[in-house]
């Protein structure tokens, strides 16, 4: 046995075997105290009638002749004359006293003030026995006898044996009992935990699909239930980690064989027409650019993931920011026939932010709602102030995002429309990244009819008098 089962063999079942031998010798010193204690009170109640028995000393060897002969328990001990010289000369028993018995008791009650003593141990013949001694005395106090109960204990040590091996069973049991019902219960924790670590196993092996029996509705149960659903998540991540994969390898595949393409042609072309070098070095250069957009990605979603991201902060106005990410995107829209409206307000107060980074998540989602925008689509983007917020709202007619893939989409990796180019990392980057100049991002959506995506990032507070004098533009570093 190792494990769980022999803690419990040693900590608990251990434990309870100490107690219960402590109880057993406890109960066994108790009643055999309780067995001898009312056999002395009895010996001492018949030596206290001595007195009244023997109050003429002087005829001390007749008195107690008759005391014997008439004694009415001799079938329970032994009664003893011992005469002044301390030989015992009558027994009750009939025969000749036997004069080589130690008798402990007799000295010690020589001895005694009130001329009583009582013995206890084993006689000549190893018997087990109580004797009771009282001396009687004259009326100058000098011994003229002395009369000496003996009990057999035998009997009373037989009595005791029963009841502690009686008590001793009754402990067998308890502990029989304990030992059956904690091994069904000790089966009802281990063997979930078996399976639960062969489960483990599996699915740090890479088995997804590998799930637990859940035996118990407890904290075995729940723990059951987390695993099943850690290994549901893992699988989740897994394939949408392949899918990522899959997705940046064709993203990078894509305008590395325009590159290649192109290059092939104004190679076969020898360079002599230069309306087509013209035209394949553009397409060289947005390959290029598009490539080199697809890597700083999926390195911003690294740093993001290692906590690396270094925030530039600066005031800035975040107006000329996403005024610029829609002019840059604004000739792609009027190629596919969308369409962006966008109403500037004239002044917004300014925020802290790095500019490079907001006009990052601007592009990206102002891409987001044009790629999922049909031919005529249109993005309306919008831009206020509410309260201590600034408040944009890009709004797309596109097609929308299913309601149960609506909570996912800012996670890592996840792409609702698998049809669609991109990563699966855009919005989770976009999130991180507002999240970290304290802002929010929330995405609303309805199939078929279009997505709006809010961002809120809060703005600068008044500056104080004491501050009027600093410089207007203090830059710090955030490392996220």
């Amino acid at each position: 046995m190792r494990g769980i089962t022999k803690r419990w063999l040693i900590n608990t079942f251990g434990v309870i075997l100490i107690i219960l031998f402590i109880l057993v010798v406890a109960f066994a010193i108790i009643i055999q105290n309780s067995y001898y204690s009312r056999i002395s009170q009895t010996l001492n109640g018949r030596s206290s009638e001595l007195v009244n028995i023997f109050n003429d000393t002087d005829d001390f060897l007749r008195t107690a002749r008759v005391y014997v002969e008439n004694f009415p328990d001799k079938e329970l001990m032994e009664l003893m004359v011992i005469n002044k010289e301390g030989q015992p000369i009558i027994t009750s028993t009939g025969f000749t006293p036997d004069r080589q018995q130690n008798m402990p008791d007799y000295t010690a009650a020589l001895k005694s003030p009130d001329n009583y003593s009582e013995w206890h141990g084993n006689l000549s013949s190893g018997e087990n026995a109580m004797a009771v001694t009282r001396v009687l005395v004259d009326d100058n106090g000098e011994p003229v006898g002395a009369i000496r109960y003996v009990v057999s204990l035998e009997e009373a040590d037989r009595k005791i044996f029963i009841s502690i091996s009686f008590v001793c069973l009754i402990g067998v049991l308890i502990l029989f009992f304990i030992f059956v019902s904690s091994t069904y219960f000790l089966r009802s924790i281990v063997r979930p935990v078996k399976e639960i670590s062969t489960t483990a196993k599996r699915i740090a092996q890479g088995d997804f699909e590998a799930r637990i029996n859940k035996f118990y509705d407890d904290e075995i149960g729940d723990l059951c239930d987390t695993i099943n659903y850690m290994a549901g998540e893992l699988g989740t991540s897994d394939r949408m980690k392949n899918d990522f994969i899959s997705s940046v390898s064709h993203e990078l595949r894509t305008p590395l064989t325009a590159i290649k393409g192109w290059a092939e042609t104004m190679q076969l072309d020898g360079c002599k027409d230069l309306k087509t070098v013209q035209k394949g070095l553009s397409i060289i250069i947005k390959e290029t650019e598009r490539l080199n957009g697809i890597v700083e990605e999926v390195l911003d979603f690294s740093r993001i993931q290692q906590d690396r991201m270094v925030l530039i902060m600066d005031r800035i106005d975040i107006l000329a920011e996403l005024d610029e990410s829609i002019y840059m995107q604004r000739e792609r829209a009027n190629s596919e026939n969308k369409h962006i409206v966008y109403d500037e307000p004239e002044m917004l107060p300014p925020v802290i932010g790095d500019r490079n980074r907001l006009r990052q998540v601007f592009i990206n989602i102002i891409d987001n709602a044009l790629k999922y925008s049909s031919p005529g689509g249109v993005v309306n983007v919008s831009i206020e102030q509410a309260d201590d917020q600034i408040v944009i709202v890009i709004a797309d007619n596109g097609c929308g995002i299913p309601a149960e893939h609506l909570p996912k989409v800012k996670q890592k990796f996840y792409k609702a429309n698998q049809t669609v180019r991109g990563s699966g990392i855009g919005l989770a980057v976009a999130d991180e990244i507002i999240k970290l100049h304290k802002g929010t991002l929330n995405i609303d959506s309805i199939e078929n009819v279009g997505t709006t995506v809010t961002i809120s990032i809060p703005i600068v507070p008044p500056k104080s008098e004491e501050d009027s004098h600093t410089d207007e533009t203090e830059k710090t570093e955030h490392n996220a």
